[in-house]
């Protein structure tokens, strides 16, 4: 990673990054749909499927309005929770405790990226992006919605399923 010497560099560089994130993100939400076998579950990871794709739309009106060029660069981070995703599909029977793990791992990312999306909020901010930041918030609204209705999931169905409870 070359050096970052200003505030928009840094930017530059985690707005690069995200967009490598939803990036790699389109591919493995179709793996947890399929995976999954609580159809409200499933039916929320297709639906953050399009959500990601429109990020990643709104990222590219990050870029035009504020005139920044993304690197070519592959998230690292993401790589690896990703691939802890495919770890629990390969390791854990279909059931319902797998839809408990794969709810794991979805949150997982969602907290990865509201993490990532308000600290590009704030820095877009301080570079005087505002129209950036205001694309920015609208996707961190909606990580932060995803990652409250997994937890509803989790709480109302998924767990009490994998418990033998429900």
């Amino acid at each position: 990673m070359a050096k970052k010497t200003t505030l928009t560099d840094l930017f530059i560089h985690a707005l690069s990054d995200v967009y490598s994130a939803e990036k790699q993100l389109t591919k493995a939400l179709p793996k947890l749909a399929r995976a999954a076998t609580n159809p409200d579950l499933a039916a929320a990871f297709e639906t953050h499927l399009e959500e990601t794709q429109g990020q990643i739309e709104r990222i590219d009106q990050v870029v035009e309005s504020s005139g920044v060029k993304l690197k070519r660069m592959k998230c690292a981070a993401m790589e690896g929770l990703v691939e802890e995703g495919q770890e629990v599909i390969d390791e854990l029977d279909k059931g319902p405790v797998l839809d408990a793990a794969l709810i794991g791992a979805a949150q997982k990312v969602e907290h990865y990226e509201i993490a990532t999306y308000g600290t590009l909020c704030v820095l877009a901010k301080q570079l005087g992006f505002n129209d950036a930041a205001k694309l920015l918030a609208e996707t961190l609204q909606e990580e932060k919605e995803t990652d409250r209705k997994l937890t509803v999931l989790a709480e109302q169905q998924v767990n009490d399923e994998a418990a033998g409870v429900a």
